[in-house]
């Protein structure tokens, strides 16, 4: 069973959620699960899972939504520079377990994670079923960057990022908006905003336009 709760306004940058619940907006549901067949029909609709282990699975639609349009990345000369000479090689969907776990795994700033076991699991089957997609970036053989996402229709729903070197997550992000630009998708969505994203050119639209992008 999921309760449905009154959403409205956007989280901003995603707090842990048990911080955002004491005031949340953007909620709009708890409960149900994680189910291949739920998961899509949520993405469907604008609507993506993140909760902390001990919760129910919380369901959120942000109003204004982030989004980043491949045109309008912006590519300063500094990251042109590191991405010229930090001899980063780039793949596709290679190992998409390897960029989900990285991107689960504590970091200095935050030691919990939102990306639980289960919420692996079901990423891992979206994968296996084509619709969950991951950007690679090596150096010398070895991963130090990533991101991964969902793909629905002309529009990448990006969940998570990680780097190990400096720039290796811009330069995933780089990747992503290249092959967007080749293969017509027209939208990345980055749900909030954050200053990592607001300075690659990512900006805030309405729920409404978000949804038509969907559509």
């Amino acid at each position: 069973m999921i309760a449905w709760l009154a959403p409205d306004d956007p989280p901003g940058h995603f707090p842990p959620p048990e911080r955002a619940l004491q005031d949340p907006p953007g909620l709009l549901a708890a409960g149900g699960d994680l189910s291949g067949e739920r998961l899509l029909e949520a993405y469907r609709r604008g609507i993506f899972p993140w909760y902390s282990p001990g919760q129910p699975v919380l369901w959120w639609s942000p109003d204004p939504r982030e989004v980043l349009f491949p045109a309008e990345f912006h590519c300063s000369r500094s990251l042109a520079r590191s991405l010229r000479l930090r001899g980063f090689q780039y793949d596709f969907d290679r190992d998409f377990k390897a960029v989900i776990e990285a991107c689960a795994a504590p970091r200095s700033h935050s030691p919990g994670t939102w990306i639980t076991s289960e919420m692996q699991s079901a990423y891992l089957e979206l994968h296996r079923r084509g619709h969950a997609h991951s950007i690679e970036v090596r150096r010398a053989g070895v991963l130090v960057g990533g991101l991964y996402g969902v793909r629905m229709g002309r529009v990448f729903c990006g969940e998570s990022m990680f780097s190990r070197a400096t720039d290796a997550s811009k330069a995933a992000m780089h990747a992503l908006v290249g092959r967007c630009l080749t293969d017509g998708t027209t939208l990345i969505d980055c749900q909030v905003p954050s200053a990592h994203l607001r300075t690659l050119g990512s900006r805030p639209i309405s729920r409404a336009e978000f949804l038509k992008y969907l559509a």
